[in-house]
């Protein structure tokens, strides 16, 4: 099953690449990996978690966005790509939580991208998840993905 029927079967729509809210692209290709930029909760052109982890927006809110985020981030790689079976293996995903200072629950919160990514792609990837004390536009989340393209 390729990637676009298994995004199918969840549910899932890709929107179109979000338009940058700075001077960078969306992604970009380097030999055979693609990178994006990181992505944050849009939804229809619409932030829909914004705030804190730890304070507005609970673990399982964030996990929402950071699946929204991972959602962004394929729709950014198939802008650039113009097919998603392009992508051979997922490599690295980073996911930026913002988060209060107390807030050690990064990990759960970034799952909500990871397990979506698991779902979709065979093999597992590395990652890491970094509490933030502010994000763009005041984004709970942002996530950005390392990809290995098939020639």
């Amino acid at each position: 099953m390729n990637i676009e029927e298994k995004l199918n079967t969840l549910g899932i729509k890709l929107p179109e690449a979000a338009a940058p809210v700075g001077a960078y692209i969306p992604a970009v290709r380097a030999g055979n990996q693609a990178f994006t930029s990181g992505q944050i909760p849009l939804v229809a052109g619409e932030l829909r978690y914004k705030g804190k982890l730890g304070a507005d927006v609970s673990i399982e809110e964030g996990y929402e966005a950071a699946k929204i985020c991972a959602i962004n981030a394929l729709a950014a790689l198939k802008g650039l790509l113009g097919d998603l079976n392009k992508v051979k293996k997922v490599i690295k995903v980073t996911g930026f939580v913002n988060s209060t200072p107390d807030f050690t629950a990064q990990a759960k919160v970034v799952n909500g991208a990871s397990e979506l990514l698991g779902q979709l792609f065979s093999e597992g990837h590395a990652r890491s998840a970094v509490g933030t004390a502010a994000l763009p536009i005041d984004a709970a989340v942002e996530v950005e993905m390392i990809v290995e393209i098939a020639d």
